[in-house]
């Protein structure tokens, strides 16, 4: 799966889970870049993506996580 085709779902996912179209995934946004972006909408996040990518993250692998770009990078790895 390439890069953009993660973004790309990233995006909806986003915007699934912020209640907010205005959302694009792109690798530099961050939690700080979104507003409804708390703690338990995190989760939320997570777990979608889980779903949707049919993957699971290491709790280890997902506190790393700085921005989109690291989602995207863990996300291209773990479908290769």
């Amino acid at each position: 799966m390439s890069p953009g085709e993660i973004t790309e779902r990233l995006t909806g996912i986003l915007r699934e889970v912020f209640d907010d179209e205005s959302i694009v995934a792109t690798p530099q946004l961050s939690a700080a870049d979104v507003e409804e972006w708390d703690s338990l909408n995190h989760i939320r996040l997570i777990l979608t993506i889980e779903r949707e990518f049919k993957l699971k993250f290491a709790a280890s692998e997902v506190t790393e996580l700085k921005d989109v770009g690291d989602l995207i990078e863990l996300i291209k790895a773990k479908t290769v």
